[in-house]
């Protein structure tokens, strides 16, 4: 129900943004780069794509106003993590051999105990044990003992061990502390430790141990409160969305935590108590005119790119269900920091990151680099009389 509820937001939002963009299921593939009939499933929620990119385009072809993209993407993601998730292959079931004649029964797995060796002679050695479970059927007596009751005996001698071994461990453990600490020095010092930690709240039973996209309580309010004290642009709400995954992984990049996936686990947290990284970016009117120094043979439509890509943010990162991201202002690839020499952390450089669009514009002298949102900003032919 919660993932056909979530596709079905994402859809009627998607649907919405088609209407009123009065293009045809067709035309709109068209400029998206796909198939008019997985366009229809898009728009009817009958799929959810697994690129975001696809999603993307088909928005910014639709003319989504920056707010609109960002809502849109919010309920792509939330329905991407609510897809089924497939069936576990049924566990196998193995029967265990009857017994053969008198001899011990074997048995590999719990709660059955293997056999002992306990003694089966007429006596046994049960004297002094405990009446068998009544639950546990009595098989019919041979003469030299039944497999049934050899198995009670071996339940007795099992428990018995058990409660010794037990025992002895708790009489043995108090005394193996560390003999240079003493007992309230130790106490004192974890005591502590404990006070200190039980000050932040991320690390407070309050928190979970990982705190992630999806969530919406105080833990993640204390996040982006922490974020914003680092000087980046974020809302604190409490809601962790799209936004919040982004500054999440540009700290973990300006951090140096590895892997930086926009997870908040224990080193992450650490780090936004403790770090002094500051992530104080550009403005949108200093990245304006920073292209346009640099683009001087297309300053407004480089601009248009940007704007399109990243709506001008500096930390902007687009995650892909795929495992690849996008980064900084013109979005440069994975695959493309690598041919350029670049890493995360200058791709989040808005210097470092226009020169390298320029670089990628100067191969074919235009923007195909960035097909989607270039064909987004080309003028629409006029339609035939």
């Amino acid at each position: 129900m919660s993932s056909c509820t979530e596709s079905e937001r994402f859809a009627a939002c998607l649907r919405s943004l088609k209407e009123r963009s009065g293009l045809s299921y067709a035309a709109l593939a068209a400029k998206a780069g796909a198939s008019g009939s997985s366009v229809h499933r898009y728009c009817s929620g009958t799929s959810v794509p697994h690129d975001y990119g696809t999603v993307h385009r088909l928005a910014v072809a639709c003319g989504a106003a920056p707010e609109e993209l960002r809502t849109l993407h919010k309920l792509w993601a939330l329905a991407d993590a609510a897809r089924e998730p497939e069936p576990e292959p049924p566990e196998r079931v193995v029967e265990l051999p009857e017994p053969v004649g008198g001899s011990p029964e074997p048995v590999a797995e719990p709660p059955e105990p293997a056999d002992l060796g306990v003694g089966h002679g007429a006596d046994g050695g049960t004297a002094g044990m405990a009446a068998a479970p009544t639950d546990v059927p009595r098989e019919p007596s041979d003469g030299s003992g039944t497999a049934g009751w050899r198995r009670r005996r071996v339940y007795v001698g099992v428990a018995v061990g058990l409660v010794l071994l037990l025992g002895g461990l708790a009489l043995t453990l108090p005394s193996q502390g560390r003999p240079d600490e003493d007992s309230d020095g130790g106490g004192a010092a974890n005591a502590e430790v404990l006070q200190k930690t039980d000050n932040r709240l991320l690390f407070t039973p309050a928190c979970r141990e990982v705190v992630a996209m999806g969530q919406h309580d105080a833990c993640v309010r204390e996040i982006q409160e922490l974020l914003h004290d680092k000087g980046t642009e974020i809302g604190v709400d409490g809601d962790f969305g799209p936004q919040t995954l982004r500054r999440v992984t540009a700290f973990q990049v300006y951090a140096g935590i590895e892997p930086a996936n926009g997870v908040v686990g224990d080193a992450t947290k650490k780090a936004l108590y403790e770090s002094q990284v500051r992530m104080n970016a550009w403005s949108k009117g200093k990245v304006r005119r920073h292209i346009r120094a640099v683009f001087t043979e297309a300053p407004d439509r480089a601009v248009a790119i940007a704007d399109c890509q990243s709506f001008l943010d500096p930390l902007h990162i687009l995650p892909n269900t795929n495992g690849t991201r996008n980064w900084g202002l013109f979005q440069i690839s994975d695959a493309r920091l690598r041919e350029l020499g670049g890493t995360p952390r200058k791709a989040l450089d808005p210097e470092w990151n226009i020169l390298a669009a320029k670089r990628l514009w100067s191969q074919d002298r235009d923007f195909s680099d960035w097909p989607h949102c270039d064909r987004a900003f080309s003028p629409t032919p006029s339609a035939s009389p």
